[in-house]
């Protein structure tokens, strides 16, 4: 009778089992995952200016005043060329 028990508990599960793993198939869930692709930034940056306070034009001004306008006038040159540069990054990072 202990043997017949065993073997009918036995088959009890085994069929248990079987039933949960043969439940019905599950239908493919489609998930769309968007990932953000790097693009190519080439901004159209003017050619570079000519500087107004080289070495050689700072060496060839007559006197300090000449000296202190072209420094003045380079200084307000590349604020400007800084300007249109940070302008360009910005429209790369859109």
């Amino acid at each position: 009778m202990v043997a017949h028990l065993a073997r009918s508990s036995g088959c009890a599960i085994l069929l248990l089992t079987i039933a949960a793993c043969a439940a019905r198939p599950q239908t493919p869930s489609i998930q769309r995952v968007l990932t953000p692709v790097p693009v190519a930034c080439d901004p159209e940056i003017g050619p570079e200016p000519a500087w107004p306070d080289t070495d050689e034009a700072l060496r060839r001004a007559p006197d300090l005043f000449s000296r202190v306008q072209l420094l003045v006038a380079g200084r307000l040159l590349r604020i400007a060329r800084e300007r249109e540069l940070r302008a360009a990054v910005e429209a790369c990072r859109g």
